[in-house]
């Protein structure tokens, strides 16, 4: 990829998450690269193509993302604190406007766009990283329902915090998804034991 290419993509990626798909031109793109119409038209003909660079540039970052907090810890429970961690990592912007995921693919089912199961595929990258990480803690019964109920704790903490626009809320649900996993490592079973792994109810 060029690098004029490159960074149209990279600004498109900022001002959709800043602003919106929908309410984001292609002058307010062109202006944020400092491109001229007839400059920009050349190397992208519809918004639509942005919005597929910006998924697929979404889709590379994550997958870095995955595989450094999977270089960082050989704990897998050190790995989902990673995940848990990205709420405060990302605060600031998560107050100001939401989880960029989220709130993209909300955005393109409200439209029944055609994007959204690319979008969409970001989520699926998380929930298939933090399945295995409960698989590898003992929990492969319910490995694919504990990282559904932590994807959703997480996307609904992003939605609330920035709609009440409250750190402390998103501080507090910070602290009780830690305390959540810690049940979920207590309720464990032992190395020998064989058989099914029943989710205690605090997780």
């Amino acid at each position: 990829m060029n690098s004029t290419r490159a960074a149209i993509i990279e600004a498109a990626d900022r001002l959709f998450y800043q602003r919106g798909y929908r309410d984001t031109s292609f002058a307010d793109i062109a202006a944020a690269v400092g491109l001229s119409r007839g400059n920009f038209y050349h190397h992208f003909k519809s918004k639509d193509a942005i919005l597929d660079g910006v998924i697929a540039l979404r889709r590379q970052k994550t997958g870095e993302l995955l595989a450094q907090w999977s270089a960082e810890s050989a704990d897998p429970a050190g790995r989902i604190r990673s995940f848990i961690h990205i709420l405060a990592v990302n605060r600031d912007p998560i107050l100001e406007h939401g989880c960029p995921v989220g709130s993209l693919c909300v955005e393109l089912a409200k439209a029944d766009h055609e994007a959204l199961a690319d979008a969409a595929a970001i989520f699926t990258m998380f929930r298939d990283w933090l399945r295995a990480q409960f698989e590898a803690l003992g929990r492969a019964d319910d490995a694919d329902e504990l990282a559904m109920h932590l994807l959703a704790r997480s996307q609904g903490a992003a939605t609330l915090a920035s709609a009440f626009h409250d750190r402390s809320f998103l501080d507090r649900e910070i602290e009780s998804l830690e305390t959540w996993l810690a049940h979920c490592l207590g309720d464990r079973p032992e190395p020998q034991t064989q058989g099914a792994h029943p989710c205690s109810s605090s997780c």
